[in-house]
């Protein structure tokens, strides 16, 4: 994949108008379509960077992984909507969500959303797809599509998510070895996106560098799918109120698109949110501004 490819800043002006738009969208589309997954540069500025950054540390508390898949020397942040509402910009940001559009059913969910710090001396993950708790035949079309945001530059050394590009046009049965040639290494600078389908093989790298590897995996999958994590329970009603009527709906609080499924006590599931936000006295954040939302 071609990183001197135009940056999402430069094609910020071509969003504006909706023919060009879907344009851009297009050839981020094309790519995905011939490799499984593309990186996109500069999606998030130094400021931006920094916010998110700023919105972790006070989570940070030297827990590291309980299992070899999770990192020994790896640790994560879970239920980040839960935690802090300026996670909201990257997790429905304009451009992921203009490309996930193409790929997943209307109503899509938040599969996971999740910190993940590679400290130095962490062993590679071993080789998965995100989407394989989907149960259906390969090849197929992805049952979800994975975003890793880079808020640390992703090196040749630091545990940069290695990936094999076409693995997705893969069958069953599928493997990797560790000197397979076609390996590569999402090598990318702090601001940058790497988004992938669910059924691109892929895993975290090995750090054998002096210095962590930040990064944050947003994940979404088909309404059918259950998300990895409990996004309902994790992100309650009061905590969910605060959010847009897209967060809402993909983190469990809506129906599934042109149907009654996903109904509580036989009624959308929005009203809870709702309710809280009304007895509570909440006001919906814009995700990109983190201000209230004028309803005016």
């Amino acid at each position: 994949m071609n990183q001197d490819k135009p940056s999402y800043q430069d094609n910020l002006m071509k969003f504006a108008a909706k023919p060009a738009q879907e344009d851009a969208i297009q050839s981020y589309v094309d790519e995905i379509n011939e490799n499984g997954c593309i990186i996109i540069p500069n999606v998030l500025s130094p400021d931006e960077v920094a916010d998110i950054k700023g919105a972790l540390a006070p989570y940070w508390a030297d827990k590291k992984g309980r299992t070899d898949f999770e990192g020994f020397d790896t640790e994560r942040i879970y239920a980040l909507l839960a935690k802090d509402t300026r996670f909201a910009k990257i997790i429905e940001h304009d451009l992921t969500m203009a490309i996930i559009d193409q790929y997943l059913f209307p109503s899509y969910l938040l599969w996971g959303a999740i910190a993940i710090k590679i400290n130095p001396g962490e062993t590679p993950q071993h080789f998965h797809t995100d989407d394989e708790s989907a149960a259906a035949p390969r090849p197929r079309g992805p049952a979800g599509i994975s975003v890793m945001w880079a808020l640390d530059d992703f090196t040749e050394e630091n545990g940069a998510t290695q990936y094999v590009p076409g693995s997705h046009l893969w069958p069953d049965g599928w493997t990797v070895e560790e000197d397979d040639p076609r390996i590569k290494k999402a090598v990318m600078k702090a601001g940058s996106i790497m988004l992938w389908m669910g059924t691109v093989v892929h895993r975290g790298g090995q750090n054998y560098s002096a210095e962590t590897r930040l990064g944050i995996t947003t994940q979404y999958c088909q309404p059918w799918l259950r998300p990895v994590e409990n996004m309902s329970l994790a992100v309650p009603p009061e905590k969910a109120a605060q959010y847009s009527d897209k967060i809402r709906g993909m983190l469990g609080y809506g129906l599934l698109a042109g149907s009654f499924m996903g109904y509580v006590d036989g009624l959308n599931p929005k009203r809870l949110c709702e309710a809280a936000a009304e007895k509570l006295g909440i006001e919906q954040i814009d995700s990109m501004t983190g201000q209230p939302v004028n309803k005016d």
